[in-house]
């Protein structure tokens, strides 16, 4: 099976690149009624914690973020909440598939808005993840899943620092 790192399948065996560019489209954004229909769509009851927070991370298009830095940024925006209803929102946000986890180091989770598969840079030296543009991913060929296993996608994550 062929895949593209950032892991669209488009047919047996093949796969295409999905968009992940830095661009914020006007539909990448949402307002506070379309953050209450995701969470309806979704499954999840739009309280005012998921409310909240959704806004924040809905609200200005894609983004990467961690627990500690929506913490921070909901705590700036005068927003009453707990670091644990933080974690538990972006629990149940991926488990309703409203946001994609990514592992960078073992216990270090960031959450992303953009739920399609794509790669991702990590920087080291800045704490900080990014998208791959799509244009610089290249199709690799996975290999054969254990017997009585299938593949769900692939995570690229490639590691880089500052220059110099």
């Amino acid at each position: 099976m062929a895949i593209a790192a950032s892991g669209v399948q488009t047919g047996p065996g093949s796969v295409r690149p999905a968009s992940a560019t830095l661009v914020r489209s006007p539909e990448a954004s949402c307002s506070f009624r379309n953050v209450r229909d995701r969470l309806h769509s979704a499954g999840l009851r739009p309280t005012r914690q998921r409310m909240a927070l959704g806004w924040l991370l809905f609200g200005k298009g894609d983004r990467h973020v961690t627990a500690e830095a929506l913490y921070e940024e909901a705590r700036g925006a005068k927003t009453a909440l707990s670091l644990a209803t933080v974690y538990n929102t972006l629990r149940q946000f991926s488990e309703a598939a409203l946001l994609r986890e990514i592992a960078v180091y073992g216990s270090r989770i960031w959450y992303d808005t953009n739920t399609g598969p794509h790669c991702h840079f990590y920087v080291e030296d800045r704490d900080e993840l990014l998208d791959v543009p799509d244009d610089m991913v290249a199709v690799l060929k996975l290999p054969v899943a254990p017997e009585g296993m299938e593949i769900l996608g692939a995570d690229i994550i490639v590691r880089v620092k500052s220059a110099g």
